[in-house]
């Protein structure tokens, strides 16, 4: 009896059964090198995937999911910027809380504080002091909002805008000097650079910057980003990606935007008198030089000497008193007709599109982009009911063209100004910039849950540019 017949016998006898015999089964080594070689080509797809298709993966998933890690375990590092908007209709404070991603060190928008005073510091030209305590005012504000022990880290600007480009040179001068003697004495981050009148074309680079990082579509293919239309009070921009040669050839409009990957080339042209209340005030001056008690045919005939503060000059506007036209609509209840005194929408549009013209030129590479537009684009659409305030959204060029003759076909005391205004919009983007009337616009104040404004960009260019 061999060893093995033995060993099954004494363990039969003690479990009372016969025990199993178990085999070793073996691995083939062909079976091992099969799987590792499925396991390399593997591999090189999904590499290969990825380099292909780089472009359309959102950078930010993997950062996000490494961010909410860190931001757990503790290794989040604030980092804050406070930006004062010196516009021409108000002064804007801006104090933004960024944090840097723990993988690449890009900057991380996680809030910003926002708010507003009017008027605008230009409007204080004689009366600086003045001016600067309502700027005094934003950056209390900005205290309260960064915690104290970042104060003498957190770097403070002022930009001012076509507000005080507008102004008489000594005026302006007053005025940045009295607020470069208040920055002396907050405890945040200044120099001599900290308070300055902004170029329209740096203008118009932080508003495209800011709507791309909002859309994070910054860090990828520029053909991705959007154009970026930014209309204030005294001057307006334009700004995308230059991507042909038409836009590519223009090289006194195109700059070099920083991006948290480099740099992107950008077209980008501001446009100082395009913005909409130096234009209403162009319109309703039209050949009334040197006078504040003026006339215009873009204006009802119901309203007259309506106050209108533009450049540190009061005007008071009228509608024509006499030679109005006027509509005439019968009652649904009695028989007789109703005059009602309008605007005619053709005259007034001629005038507004002689003086657009004589100021604008079509971008042509503009119309092949996706339109992001702002600021006072926002504000009208949203007071005549094209989009939600709440909510934004699309409509097309020719909305703002509809909305412009019904607001010039009834007369509104309460909103004197929005026949010209809406006329304005709708002949700068076809007449001026070349927009077709189906063209879509999209329209919004905010990009999850952040404010549109070119303040961010200054921020981003502040901290890392």
């Amino acid at each position: 009896m061999t060893n093995n017949e033995l060993r099954r016998r004494k363990h039969r006898d003690q479990n009372g059964r016969p025990a199993p015999n178990k085999k070793r089964k073996e691995i083939k080594p062909s079976t091992i090198h099969r799987s590792f070689f499925c396991l390399i080509i593997s591999g090189t797809i999904l590499t290969m995937f990825i380099l292909l298709y780089i472009d359309n993966i959102p950078w930010h998933l993997g950062h996000k999911a490494v961010d909410n890690i860190a931001k757990k375990l503790g290794y989040h590092k604030p980092v804050h910027a406070v930006v004062i908007d010196a516009g021409s209709t108000g002064s804007r404070v801006l104090a933004f809380t960024f944090h840097e991603s723990y993988i690449g060190g890009h900057l991380v928008l996680d809030k910003e504080l926002f708010k507003y005073t009017k008027p605008g510091l230009s409007s204080f030209a004689d009366n600086p002091e003045k001016g600067v305590q309502t700027i005094a005012n934003l950056l209390e504000e900005a205290k309260n909002e960064i915690p104290k022990d970042y104060w003498n880290k957190t770097p403070l600007i002022l930009k001012a805008t076509a507000g005080l480009r507008l102004l008489p040179q000594e005026q302006a001068k007053n005025l940045l000097n009295s607020v470069r003697a208040l920055f002396k004495r907050t405890p945040f981050l200044t120099n001599e650079e900290s308070v300055e009148i902004m170029d329209g074309t740096d203008e118009g680079i932080f508003s495209w910057f800011t709507v791309n990082f909002l859309l994070e579509c910054i860090h990828g293919n520029p053909a991705k980003t959007v154009a970026a239309l930014d209309l204030g009070g005294g001057s307006t921009q334009v700004t995308f990606s230059a991507l042909t040669p038409a836009s590519l050839s223009q090289k006194q409009y195109i700059h070099q935007a920083v991006a948290p990957n480099g740099f992107i080339p950008v077209y980008t042209h501001s446009y100082l008198g395009l913005g909409l209340m130096a234009a209403r005030k162009e319109v309703v001056t039209l050949n009334q030089p040197n006078q504040v008690n003026v006339t215009s045919d873009c204006i009802n005939h119901i309203i007259q000497s309506r106050k209108f503060h533009f450049g540190g000059t009061d005007y008071y506007v009228n509608g024509p008193k006499e030679n109005y036209p006027i509509s005439k609509s019968k009652d649904t209840t009695y028989t007789v007709g109703q005059e009602t005194p309008v605007v005619d929408f053709k005259k007034c549009s001629k005038i507004v599109t002689d003086y657009v013209i004589g100021k604008a030129k079509p971008p042509e590479e503009l119309p092949t982009k996706v339109i992001f537009a702002f600021s006072y684009y926002f504000d009208r659409a949203t007071e005549v009911g094209l989009i939600e305030e709440s909510a934004g959204g699309s409509i097309d060029v020719d909305a703002f063209k509809t909305a412009a003759e019904k607001s010039c076909a009834e007369p509104n005391a309460d909103q004197p100004f929005m026949c010209l205004d809406l006329t304005f919009i709708w002949v700068l983007l076809e007449k001026g910039f070349g927009l077709r009337g189906d063209t879509k616009i999209f329209l919004y104040k905010k990009i999850d849950g952040h404010e549109i404004s070119w303040a961010l960009g200054a921020a981003y260019n502040l901290l890392r540019g």
